[in-house]
């Protein structure tokens, strides 16, 4: 029987390691490789969807559903939220500020016509901040209820701006509807005459709001 020399052994195993080892270098490679660009890919296709759906949500619920920026006034006929009131709510609104104007008041306006869709996410935004559907009725109508969704009442901002419709309002139809709520203001047109009716406690007394 014919035997292979020890070193000759020694150099086959070598010959024969050799493709093996070759094949681990190019897979340590290739890992190498992705590992180094898959963070990259990774983030930005996990950030992008993200940033777009941000995007989408403001466009969607932003002021063409009502959301009003700061410094709003009852004159800015560009904002839908104030463009899209009850003309008669409105035109009262506007002849209180001008004479509101004469005592340096300004009536800003935190609220006012709201999307259903709008409506409906601060509803559930307030359900979420008040633990049940039964607290938050008492800050948030529904959309089928809210007087905000048909245009009806608008909510003012600044202490100064409701301190003078506290004592001036009702000369102009504008009256404070929620005891709870002293910024949210609907139009009462005998209230000229008779002054604003009895406010209800809150939205939930206010039979409207069982429809």
């Amino acid at each position: 029987m014919n035997q292979t020399p020890p070193s000759a052994r020694i150099k086959i195993r070598r010959i024969r390691w050799l493709p093996v080892v070759g094949l681990v270098v190019v897979i340590a490679a290739i890992i190498a490789a992705l590992g180094y660009q898959l963070p990259k890919s990774s983030s930005s296709s996990t950030a992008s969807p993200l940033n777009t759906l941000r995007v989408e949500h403001r466009g969607e619920l932003g002021e063409a559903d009502g959301a009003v920026p700061d410094g709003v006034t009852v004159f800015d006929d560009e904002i839908p939220a104030v463009a899209n009131l009850d003309p008669d709510l409105l035109k009262a609104l506007r002849q209180a500020a001008t004479d509101a104007a004469d005592n340096g008041v300004e009536l800003y306006v935190n609220s006012g016509w709201r999307s259903p869709e709008y409506q409906n996410q601060l509803l559930r935004e307030a359900v979420s901040k008040h633990g049940s559907e039964e607290e938050a009725a008492r800050w948030v109508a529904t959309a089928t209820t809210s007087p905000h969704v048909s245009g009806d009442a608008v909510d003012l901002g600044h202490s100064d701006t409701t301190a003078w419709l506290s004592k001036h309002g009702a000369e102009y139809g504008l009256c404070q509807i929620y005891r709870n709520e002293p910024w949210h203001y609907e139009l009462r047109t005998n209230a000229t005459d008779r002054g604003c009716p009895r406010m209800y406690a809150d939205p939930t007394r206010d039979p409207r709001m069982q429809q």
